[in-house]
C-alpha cells in the first residue's frame, strides 16, 4: 500500500532510493502509464500558486524528494520522509537494473546534441543498458507531433523528459499516453550532468545536504531562484503553527 506525507499540499511517497527504483521497474510490467515527479523546494512552492502543476503531482504516481529541504520539511509531519531521492540518482540506480533486465529508455529535452552525448555516456556506464533514441528539448508544435511519434514507434519502457520544471511535468501529463512509454521521469537538467557538462557537488556536499550551496557557487545568477529556499523554510514552520 503506498504511504505518502504532504509538503504544503504536495504528497511525497516515504521511499528509500532502492525502494523507487523498484517501483519504476515494477511500472514496466504492469500494464499502465505512469508519471514520476522529482520536485525540490522551488517545484513545492511554484506548485502552492500553479494549480494545474499541484494536480500533476497529486495525480502522478511516484513523487520523490529531490530537494533535502523536502527530507527536512517532512520532520515537522507525523510520516517523515526518509532520505532524499534526487533525480539524478533515482535515474542512475533505474539504469543499473535496467541494464541487468534488457528494459529500454528515450532521451528527450535538453539543448541540440546533449542527450545524444548522455545517451553515449550511460551506455558506456552501465553495458547493456537499451536507449533506443535521443532528441533535443527545442521543438515547434509541428515537430512535437514528430517527437512524439518517434517514441511511439519505439514504445520504450521508460521516457526521461528535461525540459525543466514544470514544463516537463506538464508535458508528461498530457502525452505520456501517446508515446507509448510504460513510465516518464521529468529530469531538469540531469542530461547535463550526464553528459559531463556540468559536474555534481562533491560527495561531501551531497552528505551533508548543500549541493545547493555548491551549485549556487559554480552558478552564482542562481541566487534569485535560491531566494525560495528561505521562503519555502519560513513557510513550512508557519504551517505547523498551532
Amino acid at each position: 500500500m503506498r504511504k505518502t506525507t504532504y509538503i504544503m499540499g504536495v504528497p511525497f511517497d516515504v521511499v528509500k532510493m532502492n525502494e523507487a527504483a523498484e517501483l519504476v521497474m515494477g511500472f514496466f510490467d504492469d500494464g499502465g502509464s505512469h508519471i514520476i515527479c522529482t520536485p525540490n523546494p522551488e517545484i513545492v512552492m511554484e506548485a502552492t500558486k500553479d494549480s494545474k502543476l499541484m494536480n500533476i503531482l497529486n495525480a502522478a504516481d511516484l513523487v520523490v524528494p529531490d530537494g533535502v529541504g523536502v527530507v527536512w520539511a517532512s520532520k515537522f509531519n507525523k510520516v517523515k520522509i526518509p532520505e532524499r531521492v534526487a533525480g539524478y540518482d533515482l535515474c542512475q540506480t533505474v539504469f543499473s537494473k535496467m541494464s541487468q533486465k534488457g528494459n529500454t529508455v528515450y532521451f528527450f529535452g535538453g539543448a541540440p546534441g546533449v542527450a545524444a552525448k548522455a545517451a553515449e555516456k550511460m551506455k558506456a556506464a552501465y553495458p547493456g543498458l537499451k536507449i533506443l533514441g535521443t532528441r533535443n528539448g527545442y521543438f515547434t508544435s509541428a515537430e512535437e507531433k514528430d517527437i512524439i511519434r518517434e517514441i511511439k514507434s519505439f514504445s520504450p519502457d521508460l521516457l526521461l523528459v528535461g525540459l525543466g520544471a514544470p514544463k516537463q511535468e506538464k508535458w508528461i501529463y498530457e502525452n505520456l499516453r501517446f508515446t507509448g512509454a510504460k513510465a516518464a521521469i521529468g529530469v531538469g537538467g540531469c542530461f547535463d550532468v550526464m553528459a559531463g557538462n556540468i559536474k555534481r557537488a562533491p560527495k561531501i556536499f551531497q552528505k551533508l545536504g548543500l549541493e545547493w550551496f555548491y551549485r549556487l557557487l559554480c552558478q552564482p545568477t542562481r541566487i534569485k531562484r535560491m531566494m525560495r529556499l528561505p521562503v519555502f523554510a519560513v513557510k513550512v514552520l508557519f504551517s505547523k503553527k498551532g
